[in-house]
């Protein structure tokens, strides 16, 4: 199963789209926690490397292909990966109660941990976007790191944290709330 490949390298995400900083936010969050899990940088740090040499366009320089966010909302990344740092431990705990008995934190590729960890941290937000639109963006995220196997993994998982954050947009006939989350 692709949750329990081990990655050397940053992962680079190739299909989210550059026309929407708020997905590009996303996938930076999600490429920022997996350096700060890899190299045990601080996230502030991480985020000052991001924003100074991979989010934006260079002359000269790639999109997603070269590991670069061509166009990324960076107080919302930042807020990522601030709070995604900020509670770690309890985001871990979050995750966990989604996996199953036989799929430790451990065992699970960096990228989705990250992944994971970065959705967790919006769901918990209760002035964060709706869970529905949380789930979809990170599903768009891990499009561009995963294969089907591994989209469908992190469905399942993002579903059930969503599910027990905020189980009150899950009751049948409750109204979504009107937050504003995706591009």
């Amino acid at each position: 199963m692709s949750g329990a490949k081990r990655r050397r390298k940053p992962p680079r995400a190739t299909t989210a789209s550059s026309s929407r900083p708020r997905t590009g936010a996303r996938v930076a969050a999600v490429q920022a926690l997996f350096q700060s899990e890899q190299t045990g940088d601080p996230a502030e740090a991480v985020i000052d490397q991001f924003v100074r040499h991979r989010i934006g366009t260079l002359p000269g320089m790639g999109g997603f292909e070269e590991g670069r966010v061509p166009q990324a909302d960076v107080p919302l990344f930042a807020s990522i990966v601030r709070s995604a740092a900020r509670e770690g431990e309890a985001l871990d705990q979050v995750v966990r109660a989604a996996l199953a008995a036989d799929w430790p934190m451990e065992r699970i590729d960096p990228v989705l941990r990250a992944l994971f960890r970065a959705a967790a941290a919006e769901l918990r937000d209760p002035a964060g976007p709706p869970a529905r639109v949380v789930i979809n963006e990170y599903l768009d995220v891990a499009h561009g790191f995963l294969d089907a196997e591994g989209v469908r993994f992190a469905n399942g998982v993002l579903d059930t944290m969503a599910k027990r954050l905020r189980p009150a947009e899950f009751t049948p006939g409750a109204a979504a709330p009107a937050r504003d989350g995706a591009d």
